[in-house]
């Protein structure tokens, strides 16, 4: 899949979860629950024990349907490894330019990490196709993508951190691209007492709430231009 192809799958599910587990066993049964509760989308982080062979293992198995990432990738080396085992985008929690260089030259997604409006812009400008906005519940959640969607429209942002249940329509309503959910898509618990139907019903949950949030602002877009 090519990378406007990835870029546009990302866009239209609007959820790019967060596979973080103290296993590769429970790294594959997270992504599976995922995928089956329908969000074709998995991003398997460094933090992972034996991530890169994840990565090799999901692309070669779930690669016609599914998207298969890495996360927390910390520079250019842990990218090209990512890369090689078959990645099909990047993510990294700061901004490294190495990284999004590498990604830009290879002709993949890339969705550098930035928090304040300055990194946003540099990452943007170096070629990140999407800004993660991390840590985002820290610094104000969705008031504060809404702060920077203000002066920076053009840029596809993704709030990382914070992203719950409760809080998700809130990050969609102030103009997030796409959410970036990890634990409380992916729960820890579920993992550990081995129920990923917990996992595949968390994801039925954030789709659905994506998707009610982002019909809402089109019918009140409708609504506002036929007023006008």
């Amino acid at each position: 899949m090519d990378k406007q192809k990835v870029r546009d799958r990302i866009a239209e599910i609007g959820i790019v979860p967060v596979v973080r587990a103290s296993s590769a066993h429970e790294a594959r049964i997270a992504a599976e629950a995922v995928c089956e509760g329908g969000i074709p989308i998995v991003e398997i982080t460094m933090t992972v024990p034996g991530a890169i062979d994840v990565i090799r293992e999901l692309t070669k198995v779930r690669a016609s349907d599914v998207l298969v990432g890495a996360g927390t990738v910390l520079n250019a080396e842990a990218a090209r490894r990512c890369l090689d085992a078959g990645a099909q985008f990047l993510v990294s929690p700061g901004l490294n330019l190495q990284t999004v260089e590498l990604a830009v030259r290879e002709g993949k997604l890339m969705m550098a990490g930035a928090l304040t409006p300055t990194e946003v812009i540099t990452a943007w400008e170096a070629g990140s196709d999407f800004v993660k906005v991390f840590p985002c519940g820290q610094v104000g959640g969705a008031k504060y993508i809404k702060a920077l969607k203000g002066p920076l429209p053009q840029i596809p942002l993704v709030p990382t951190g914070g992203v719950n249940l409760n809080t998700a329509a809130e990050f969609i309503e102030a103009g997030a691209v796409a959410l970036g959910i990890g634990g409380e898509l992916v729960q820890t618990e579920a993992l550990k007492a081995n129920k990923p139907e917990v996992i595949v019903e968390n994801a039925r949950k954030f789709l659905a709430t994506v998707r009610q949030a982002r019909a809402q602002m089109a019918s009140s877009s409708i609504a506002a231009k036929s007023r006008a």
